[in-house]
């Protein structure tokens, strides 16, 4: 379909079946959240084999019998208590909890209060994975399909993706989806495919979103009301921030495909996704501007995103001509805006 991704890790740091399971329990385990700024505060992922600095929640295990260790190890990791959560996870984990072992194996992949190990995760994901936990099986399901830090075994891989899909894990579904269109190109893989694409983009991914906006617009056979939808799927995915769906949505709205004609939020939605660095969108982005599409003509902008499109490889004949055509004056304020664009 050529949109998504060939294997989509935008997955949060724990599943969301685990968190889900977690809840308020986990909100309840240790108080009040740090201060903003203040130590506890999650951060990015350190460089490799650095750890992330942490700190050590304060001890409010008082009355906290009835919530056990693994609960709150969740709740210290969501407060950015990493130390605290992997002291609390790691006993959980080697007892067997396949939730605490996944959190453990997280915290190593991600060198959070901990140097940053490969093999270690790799060894807890495994243990949670076979304890049947969905989301370490997405993750040793990539890890073995990479056969970067463990021996590659795409069959394991496919068959702990596939589980994982099945036990409701959104990035499994999404990926298992990929797989089934890929193993039967055409109309029977993306029938086979379409109750993946349709959960995973139901949980919220945009990859599925976006996929799935493009299977029920362009395939023969799909529900008319399915159909109808596609244009509030492919929204979704723009909305989330994937470029190329806001691209595409910018197109439909200009071309009226899925719903009627809209040139002010096409030229809109083209704006988003040039300022984000989507470099066709520039280059249509400056043909927006050159032909008064949602917009006031604007030759000098319309030549900043020629420009910026460009510099980015993009070649266009017609731009080309277009940019010839300018006064030297109006080539110069468009060569300065286009120094001026750095995408956000």
């Amino acid at each position: 379909m050529g949109g998504p991704t060939a294997l989509a890790q935008t997955t949060p740091v724990i599943g969301a079946e685990a968190a889900a399971r977690l809840g308020a329990a986990a909100e309840a385990a240790v108080g009040e959240a740090p201060a903003a700024g203040g130590e506890g505060q999650a951060q990015a992922a350190p460089a490799a084999g650095e750890p992330q600095a942490a700190a050590i929640a304060p001890d409010d295990s008082a009355g906290q019998g009835d919530i056990d260790a693994t609960t709150r190890a969740y709740g210290a990791f969501q407060r950015g208590y990493y130390l605290t959560a992997m002291d609390l996870a790691l006993g959980r984990a080697q007892l067997g909890d396949p939730v605490a072992q996944t959190l453990v194996a997280e915290l190593f992949a991600e060198g959070l209060g901990v140097a940053r190990d490969m093999d270690d995760a790799a060894f807890w994901y495994k243990q949670a994975a076979e304890a049947g936990d969905a989301a370490a099986q997405f993750k040793y399901a990539i890890m073995l399909l990479e056969g970067k830090y463990v021996p590659r075994d795409s069959a394991r891989s496919a068959e702990l993706m596939t589980k994982a899909a099945d036990a409701g894990n959104a990035f499994a579904q999404f990926n298992h989806a990929q797989s089934l269109v890929a193993a039967k190109p055409g109309p029977n893989g993306i029938r086979q495919a379409l109750p993946y694409f349709e959960k995973s983009a139901e949980q919220g991914v945009a990859d599925a979103q976006y996929a799935l906006a493009l299977i029920y617009n362009n395939t023969d056979g799909i529900p008319e009301d399915k159909r109808a939808a596609a244009r509030d799927w492919l929204a979704k995915a723009a909305r989330a921030g994937y470029d190329t769906a806001q691209l595409d949505l910018a197109i439909w709205l200009i071309d009226g495909i899925g719903g009627a004609k809209d040139y002010e939020q096409g030229f809109r939605w083209m704006q988003v996704a040039a300022a984000g660095g989507n470099v066709v969108a520039q280059n249509r982005l400056a043909v927006l501007y050159i032909n008064a599409i949602g917009t006031r003509g604007d030759p000098v902008t319309a030549a900043k995103w020629y420009i910026v499109s460009k510099r980015a490889g993009y070649n266009d004949r017609d731009l080309d001509d277009f940019y010839q055509g300018l006064t030297s004056e109006e080539q110069k304020a468009a060569i300065d805006a286009a120094n001026k664009f750095t995408p956000q």
